[in-house]
């Protein structure tokens, strides 16, 4: 049911989701580990220390849609949903396209009993993604909580009326204990994701931004549903065993570079790319890097969504094959792609994209 949030990542795997010097010129391992970090204190419990570095990093980077969808799961998690609905009605003004942000909205009103708003929260959540699963589920959980307070009403006013209480009935041991313990549970970790109480949504990768979001961009945690009211249903868990630490590592640099691009963060973006990185046609390195720079840097906005991400490690390479979801100004491109990386240090670097794998 509508947890508030995990994956961003991610923007559940997420909520998935989708961190803290001062930088002319951030390397996607940089953002990596502020990804990491935000997220490693969240998970531990370290709100306060989370928020703060949250906050660290926003000061730099204030657009970063990742972050900011992290910083509403901390916000959630720490008892002060007023401020999470700020954080990510802020979301949702900046980055439209995104689902994330709206679906843990509808997390929060849920939790307030303002049914009304969660739909139209959810009911955006849609018409951004219609195969977002996890926003379908909650849509529906909300309906069935507006017809409980419809049936309900219906009886106070016509106590006679033998037809409203079998429905009631069924819409009641529907949220009852027995009821929620056969539908499949929230993912305690990685969102955005993200996004990661109530399960919310991967943090954009931006499309951005999981998620994880983003927003499938690292994963944030879920928020917890309240006890007294029924909530949304939570994001499904994933259906795979939970990646190795050595392909989180590579999840979490394949995030960091569409966080980067849809930032137009082009020291975070190009850092992305290793030495042996061959680019497309018989450009030279150099000309590729400044026809990208004039690309990106040139559009009003960027959003790069990452779904269904997909990370195969061999050694010191990896494959990772996901479906982007690119939104710059009026054009919108979904397209599957695969990156093959390269560990370099102790960082993975992109040596090989195409699209369309």
């Amino acid at each position: 049911m509508l947890n508030a949030s995990n994956r961003l990542t991610a923007l559940s795997r997420a909520a998935r989701l989708l961190c803290v010097a001062a930088a002319m010129a951030w390397t996607a391992t940089a953002l990596a580990d502020d990804y990491t970090d935000v997220n490693a204190l969240l998970r531990s419990g370290k709100l306060s220390e989370a928020l703060n570095k949250a906050d660290q990093y926003l000061a730099a980077k204030p657009r970063d849609a990742q972050m900011r969808f992290l910083k509403g799961v901390i916000q959630t998690e720490s008892g002060k949903p007023a401020d999470a609905i700020t954080t990510f009605n802020k979301l949702t003004e900046d980055y439209p396209e995104l689902p994330e942000p709206y679906n843990n909205l509808a997390v929060l009103y849920a939790g307030q009993s303002q049914f009304d708003k969660a739909r139209a929260a959810l009911e955006m959540a849609i018409r951004t993604n219609p195969s977002y699963a996890t926003a379908h589920e909650n849509l529906g959980d909300v309906y069935a909580k507006l017809a409980s307070q419809a049936y309900s009403k219906a009886l106070q006013l016509d106590s006679n009326n033998t037809g409203v209480q079998p429905k009631l009935a069924l819409i009641r041991d529907l949220f009852s204990p027995a009821g929620r313990a056969q539908k499949p549970g929230a993912s305690a970790a990685a969102a955005p994701s993200a996004a990661p109480v109530a399960t919310a949504s991967k943090a954009p990768s931006p499309t951005a931004p999981a998620p994880a979001a983003a927003p499938s961009p690292a994963t944030a945690p879920v928020a917890k549903a309240p006890v007294a009211a029924p909530v949304p249903a939570a994001a499904p868990a994933p259906a795979a065993a939970a990646p190795s630490g050595t392909e989180k590592d590579v999840e979490t640099a394949v995030r960091a570079w569409a966080a980067a691009w849809a930032a137009k963060d082009m020291g975070g973006y190009l850092g992305a790319y290793g030495k042996e990185f061959d680019p497309p046609g018989s450009q030279s390195r150099k000309a590729w890097e400044d026809e990208r720079r004039a690309r990106i840097v040139g559009k009003s906005r960027i959003s790069v969504g990452i779904d269904n991400l997909s990370v195969q490690v061999r050694g010191d390479k990896a494959t990772a094959r996901f479906r982007q979801s690119y939104v710059a100004d009026a054009l919108k491109v979904s397209s599957r792609k695969t990156l093959e990386l390269v560990k370099t240090g102790d960082h993975w670097a992109i040596v090989k994209e195409s699209t369309g794998g």
